[in-house]
């Protein structure tokens, strides 16, 4: 059974920092893209991050380009986000995911056959 299990989430002042982290298991993630997501209450999940199966190739929504940094660990089957700079409107859950049976980062990001964690909330007080 694959898994993705996130931690690091938590209650952070405007301007600072967390890092987030994801551990997969059930499968090898080496082959596959991983990355974030994130939600709102009433919003659509809407992409953050994805890094390619070889951790060469980072992508980054425009909201957090420039404070966001994505990582990974293949050894570790781990994938890692972090956050600087953090603002009130990055406040939602965070969602690990990787594709199912897809290799590529435009698969992922589409969202529509992913494997997902169970999410970690990121609260950002001003």
């Amino acid at each position: 059974q694959v898994q993705l299990v996130e931690s690091g989430g938590g209650a952070v002042q405007a301007g600072g920092s967390l890092r987030l982290s994801c551990a997969g298991s059930g499968r090898t993630f080496i082959s596959y893209p991983m990355g974030w997501f994130r939600q709102t209450p009433g919003k659509e999940r809407e992409f953050v991050a994805a890094i390619s199966a070889r951790g060469v190739i980072p992508e980054y929504a425009d909201s957090v380009k420039g404070r966001f940094t994505i990582s990974r660990d293949n050894a570790k089957n781990t994938v890692y986000l972090q956050m600087n700079s953090l603002k009130v409107e990055d406040t939602a859950v965070y969602y690990c995911t990787s594709n199912r049976a897809t290799y590529t980062i435009a698969s992922m990001v589409r969202g529509t056959d992913n494997y997902w964690g169970q999410g970690t909330q990121v609260t950002v007080s001003s």
